[in-house]
């Protein structure tokens, strides 16, 4: 039981890689607070987390809504009494070619993913200080590799991974830790890809050496789960990169 009763926020968690991280941190002992807009599927996740870890919540959120992101953690404070753990899994963008990328699909990236993350590691600053916490955000080889028609995701992507690495120099005397995983995952929004781009995701499995995408539970949440625990208290500022190999940093 590595995270036995952190109490763990994961935004974006009703699905695809956020509810595999939530289950896989559950089992570990973990109080999650599952912060989604997505009401059936928070409230049906919720269900099934608490088989394994009976205060585990689901809370509705639009991550679009700035000024309640200090909220969705002073209440989550204001129930559990703290916090451990700060997991930025949210993010949502439209697909377009460079030159038809507009402001409002830069916006939408940049809403969902990116400001959320910001503004939600500053308001969980002062508890994270207290239990010497860890922090999770998410970068994507969209970024890394410059993946065709992502421009807007690709950019949000790459400013949280900035802005993680500045949060691990500033806060690593605290004893906060902020790493990002990249993930390559079969999420719904993976199929979705997969339908507009055949080529391009057969193309892209292809570049995986493991040959398959990972599993958001037994893949992803495993890492995560890592860098939530203890064991992980002497990795800081690092992107991990959990994609079956596609792409190999050096």
């Amino acid at each position: 039981m590595k995270l036995q009763d952190k109490v763990v926020i994961i935004t974006g968690g009703a699905g695809g890689i956020g509810s595999g991280m939530a289950k896989a941190m559950a089992k570990e002992g973990a109080i999650v607070a599952i912060v989604d807009f997505n009401e059936k599927a928070g409230k049906s996740l919720e269900v099934e987390l608490r088989s394994f870890s009976p205060k585990s919540i689901f809370m509705k959120a639009d991550l679009l809504e700035r000024e309640r992101l200090p909220k969705i953690v002073s209440d989550i404070v204001g129930k559990f009494g703290k916090i451990d753990v700060l997991v930025n899994n949210a993010h949502a963008s439209r697909q377009a070619n460079f030159e038809d990328i507009t402001q409002e699909d830069i916006d939408f990236s940049f809403g969902t993913g990116f400001y959320p993350t910001l503004y939600l590691m500053q308001a969980a600053f002062p508890y994270l200080k207290e239990t010497k916490g860890n922090i999770i955000n998410f970068a994507s080889g969209a970024g890394l590799s410059g993946q065709k028609t992502q421009t807007a995701y690709a950019a949000a992507k790459e400013a949280i991974r900035a802005i993680s690495k500045v949060a691990a120099n500033e806060w690593g005397e605290f004893g906060i830790n902020v790493n990002i995983i990249s993930p390559m995952a079969n999420t719904p929004g993976v199929e979705a890809w997969a339908k507009a781009y055949p080529e391009m995701h057969q193309a892209a499995l292809g570049q995986i050496p493991l040959k398959r995408w990972g599993d958001p539970e037994t893949d992803i949440g495993p890492v995560a789960v890592f860098l939530a625990s203890e064991d992980s208290k002497y990795i800081t500022g690092q992107t991990i990169m959990a994609d079956g190999g596609s792409i190999q940093i050096r």
